[in-house]
């Protein structure tokens, strides 16, 4: 079994939730306090083992590449004032792994972004992280796909139990449980986007998943699926019926940053761990919640 080294992570879509602040700045570098959202991403990579990563980008999203870059002015500015912290941060940043870039060109759906990404992957298990999806968790999340695995030899995707409305706008899972696992299953089939009626069970997945390069095969044989695009799902779909596909219900918080509230629970949650700002936010929400 190939160890898993490779992340694909789509960051190619307009935001348009976040309009109009995603009109002139990608939603993927809106901060979560003093860090970009896409660094999460990179970092839970990072942190599972990943040492290769691809972001599948679109027009006007180059600040991406500008900040997992080395900053030769700002280096020189912060190592002339003495500030080694701030440089070290930097010069951490730019070589936490080997970050490639990739435009989709056409924006045709998640399978599409990722089919893009074949001949970076080659013939090595990968994992996917959606691009609107933060998770904040003890274990990374993409390490807890890994570790299944690398147990069982399959694809798995993250999910989580969800409200019905939920399950209508992401997907819907049908799961056979695995004996002596409580939060492992074995998906047989899913639906992207189900109508009222069509839904599996409340699991949807949400925001993680690790493959094995069989997909593209079956990416490349798609037909336009929901909202006429090509569905990773539909691909994911086959894999379970044919061959079966694990769904791991991860341990952690998941935010949407493709959506407002999203962003600011994110911002509020961190905010309240980040050194600098979690003694003064927790006594300015204390003072908030009794004018509510």
């Amino acid at each position: 079994m190939k160890a898993v080294r490779k992340a694909i992570i789509p960051a190619a879509g307009l935001g348009t939730r976040m309009l109009p602040i995603s009109a002139t700045v990608c939603k993927e570098m809106l901060p979560i306090v003093d860090l970009p959202a896409m660094y999460y991403l990179v970092k839970e990579a990072v942190d599972s083992g990943i040492t290769d990563i691809l972001i599948i980008t679109g027009r006007g999203k180059g600040i991406m590449e500008d900040f997992f870059d080395h900053s030769p002015e700002y280096e020189a500015a912060l190592a002339q004032k003495g500030k080694s912290e701030e440089l070290k941060t930097l010069r951490e940043i730019a070589s936490m792994a080997n970050i490639s870039f990739l435009r989709q060109r056409e924006t045709k759906g998640l399978g599409h972004a990722v089919g893009r990404a074949r001949s970076f992957v080659g013939d090595e298990p990968f994992v996917v992280l959606y691009g609107d999806d933060i998770i904040f968790s003890k274990t990374p999340v993409c390490r807890q796909l890994i570790d299944a695995y690398e147990k069982y030899g399959k694809a798995v995707v993250g999910v989580k139990g969800v409200p019905m409305e939920w399950v209508r706008k992401y997907s819907s899972l049908k799961v056979d449980s695995i004996e002596g696992e409580s939060s492992l299953y074995t998906c047989t089939d899913m639906i992207e986007k189900p109508k009222a009626g069509e839904e599996f069970s409340n699991l949807s997945i949400l925001g993680r998943v690790l493959l094995t390069p069989e997909i593209f095969d079956i990416i490349d044989s798609l037909e336009p699926g929901a909202g006429g695009e090509y569905q990773l799902t539909d691909a994911m779909k086959r894999v379970a019926r044919e061959d079966g596909i694990l769904a791991l219900e991860f341990e952690g918080e998941r935010y949407d940053l493709g959506s407002k509230i999203g962003f600011l629970k994110a911002n509020i949650v961190k905010g309240l761990s980040h050194p600098e700002t979690k003694d003064e936010l927790r006594e300015y929400i204390k003072s908030l919640a009794e004018e509510l």
